[in-house]
């Protein structure tokens, strides 16, 4: 064996290449049950949405357009005009302004306080209880619950006057009123704004409250120069949540007033019945009028909570 020979490298032996596994099929088949067992689940909210809110409100609109021939016309919204539909519209925009005013003011007292105010935990969790409850707590068992406690022969009623001598009637108060309808629809209003603020004042972070704090603010201060500021969007939204909220009940004021105070939820029921002036067709103008009312309340609360849940995070 040469030199040479040596010297020659040797080759080294072809490594095989290590076996790929094989990909696996996806399996198709059970994602697609699993997909459609998902649009199953929420398939009867669905129906229900289109069957009772998306095809009325369609019928609604298109209604208001439309000749009881079903010929195109603007002689409904023009009717808006007339004064039997401007008061009505008037009261409840008054009613609604007025109780979601007084509802954001009480609730957000009641809610920092049970919030911010230092108190047990165990009266946080009974009212935000009995605001759940009671934001739900509406129609004929509410009117029947205020009529029994304030009407003219109401347990407070005759509590007052015989025990202490005051006589709600000699004092001008009536609970078939736009005040008594007023203190009825708060019952509702204020447990609304306790369940939609409470999220917000946790939002407020201790640290904010010590910076002010150190650099010398008081705690109206605090609240008047950062609380309020960073909850306002909150308070807008809520504001205009609680105005819909508002706007659009009926049955409490049906059953409490019956057609002695004129709210656009009572003529439009009256309208659409056929009771005053015999033209559905002005009915659906005046429930087009209620949709764009609200619609337009219920995109101002979405828009301005988004902004706040923004700016808190």
């Amino acid at each position: 064996m040469t030199d040479a020979t040596l010297a020659e490298p040797v080759a080294p032996a072809p490594v095989a290449p290590a076996p790929v596994a094989a990909e696996s099929p996806a399996p198709r088949p059970r994602r697609t049950a699993a997909l459609a067992l998902k649009w199953l689940g929420v398939a009867p909210f669905m129906i229900f949405a289109l069957l009772f809110l998306i095809l009325p409100t369609i019928h609604i609109v298109l209604g208001a357009f439309q000749t009881p021939e079903g010929a195109f016309t603007l002689r409904n919204l023009a009717g808006l005009a007339v004064p039997q539909v401007v008061r009505p519209f008037m009261l409840s925009i008054r009613l609604s302004l007025l109780t979601a005013g007084l509802g954001c003011l009480i609730g957000l007292i009641l809610a920092a306080a049970v919030t911010r105010g230092g108190l047990p935990g165990w009266i946080r969790d009974a009212m935000l209880t009995f605001s759940g409850v009671a934001s739900n707590f509406a129609g004929v068992p509410l009117a029947f619950a205020f009529i029994a406690t304030l009407g003219r022969l109401g347990l407070v009623t005759v509590v007052l006057k015989e025990v202490f001598g005051i006589n709600l009637a000699a004092t001008g108060f009536n609970l078939i009123s736009f005040a008594g309808l007023t203190l009825t629809y708060l019952y509702f209003q204020i447990p609304l704004m306790i369940l939609i603020i409470t999220p917000a004042l946790d939002g407020l972070k201790r640290e904010w409250r010590e910076a002010a704090e150190i650099l010398g603010a008081s705690g109206a201060q605090y609240w008047r120069m950062v609380a309020l500021p960073v909850l306002w969007p909150s308070l807008l939204g809520t504001f205009a949540l609680l105005f819909a909220n508002s706007f659009g009940a009926v049955a409490t004021a049906m059953a409490l007033t019956g057609s002695s105070l004129s709210i656009v939820p009572i003529i439009l029921f009256a309208q659409i019945r056929g009771d005053v002036l015999q033209d559905p067709h002005l009915g659906y103008a005046i429930a087009f009028g209620m949709i764009v009312i609200t619609g337009i309340a219920n995109l101002v609360y979405i828009v301005l909570r988004s902004r706040a849940e923004k700016w808190v995070r």
